[in-house]
């Protein structure tokens, strides 16, 4: 069976539903694709219990939607997924959900794309003809573990940190993180929290800041330019956590918002994991070397410790090319946009992409104005035949 219409979205996270609700705003027909049962997957069932978004609410809500007054400045898990639950009954957007794209392709007859999409309740198999196709499955779709010699044969437990919930069955156990970003260091935390005998991975330079020190930060970009932000936010570091480089933790010379707009590294929201590491109750490692024995692991710098569980929080990739097979215009070898921010977000015959900014909720956000605006501008150009069109789309996707 096909099913014609506009624009299709693959991908029902925060970027797929921004992207749908702008293009309800405009009255632009389209559909959204979602391999999971739910919306928002990633935040519903693969992160941790205690996760609070890092950034103050004023950065993260999604287009046409603040978030309501009484939510507090740095939002819950559970509370943010409320906010998208809302975001979806109020713009109406229209998902379908165990809907796996297995590919998509521009018919060079019709200059439309189709999108061959397996339902994975039923198996059956659908194809979807669309103008428009937004890729919006995100840069975190799938986590990434690095090559460790050994791994294989580790004989503890080891797993992506997103599938850790909470370090509550892991109480007196030795366990190990591996990353210090964000995720790292706040699962570090919890699990010193939950009595574990815990221990952390900093491979490299890290900027750490407490969440009102980036909500200043954010709030003075406004006003001053990135030189001057990036020394105060490197002073108050100072003054806060004085010389961390004895205890494992060094700073790069280069300021936190310089950083994230050379590469997308982002600056390490601390929770209270800093602290814990200056009483010695988090021990810090270098990059791991290889797996030993039983559950002995080798670091770079030739010290070894047993650990019962690992717990590697080394990030996500895109699993974009997996199947769009006409990308080579927009997505390069790693499932990554090829033009630099702020020219991202479009391709050519039709293809987009929303969320791969490495920009966050705020980047979700410019992503799917641009996109809803762009094709908006395409469709409006057609005049009466074009409204038509939309209107048949708009009662098949109603029904």
């Amino acid at each position: 069976m096909e099913i014609e219409v506009p624009v299709v979205i693959v991908g029902a996270g925060p970027a797929g539903l921004a992207t749908a609700a702008c293009l309800n705003k405009l009255s632009i027909p389209n559909l959204v694709l979602e391999r999971d049962d739910c919306h928002a997957s990633l935040w519903r069932k693969r992160t941790y219990d205690r996760l609070k978004l890092h950034l103050g609410k004023d950065f993260c809500s999604l287009p046409h939607m603040p978030f309501p007054s009484d939510f507090p400045t740095f939002v819950p898990r559970i509370d943010f997924l409320r906010y998208l639950d809302s975001y979806v009954s109020r713009f109406k957007i229209s998902i379908r959900y165990n809907k796996n794209v297995e590919s998509a392709y521009v018919d060079h007859n019709t200059g439309k794309w189709r999108l061959v999409v397996k339902d994975t309740a039923s198996d059956a198999v659908h194809v979807y003809v669309s103008e428009f196709l937004v890729v919006a499955s995100g840069e975190n779709s799938e986590g990434y573990v690095p090559r460790v010699e050994g791994l294989q044969r580790f004989e503890g437990e080891y797993m992506h940190c997103s599938n850790y919930l909470n370090g509550r069955d892991m109480y007196g156990k030795n366990v190990l993180v591996v990353g210090c970003g964000n995720s790292g260091m706040e699962i570090a935390y919890d699990l010193s929290n939950w009595g574990a005998n815990t221990s952390i991975v900093v491979r490299g330079p890290v900027h750490f800041f407490t969440k009102e020190m980036v909500f200043v930060g954010m709030t003075l970009l406004k006003y001053l330019n990135i030189e001057r932000v990036d020394k105060l936010m490197m002073l108050m570091s100072k003054l806060k956590y004085g010389d961390m480089s004895k205890y494992g933790l060094v700073r790069p010379k280069d300021g936190p918002f310089a950083l994230k707009r050379k590469g997308g590294t982002t600056p390490t929201i601390d929770v209270g994991c800093v602290g814990r590491i200056k009483k010695g109750e988090i021990k810090v490692f270098p990059a791991l070397s290889s797996i030993k024995e039983g559950k002995t692991v080798e670091f770079e710098d030739g010290r070894d410790a047993e650990f019962d569980i690992i717990i590697f929080a080394t990030g996500y990739n895109s699993t974009v090319l997996k199947w769009l097979k006409d990308y080579r215009e927009l997505f390069n070898s790693n499932g990554m946009p090829k033009p630099g921010f702020p020219n991202h977000w479009k391709g050519e015959n039709g293809l987009y992409c929303a969320g791969f900014s490495r920009r966050g909720l705020d980047g979700i956000a410019f992503d799917a104005q641009r996109i809803a605006n762009d094709i908006n501008m395409t469709t409006s150009a057609r005049g009466p035949d074009g409204d038509d069109a939309n209107l048949a789309s708009l009662k098949l996707i109603q029904k």
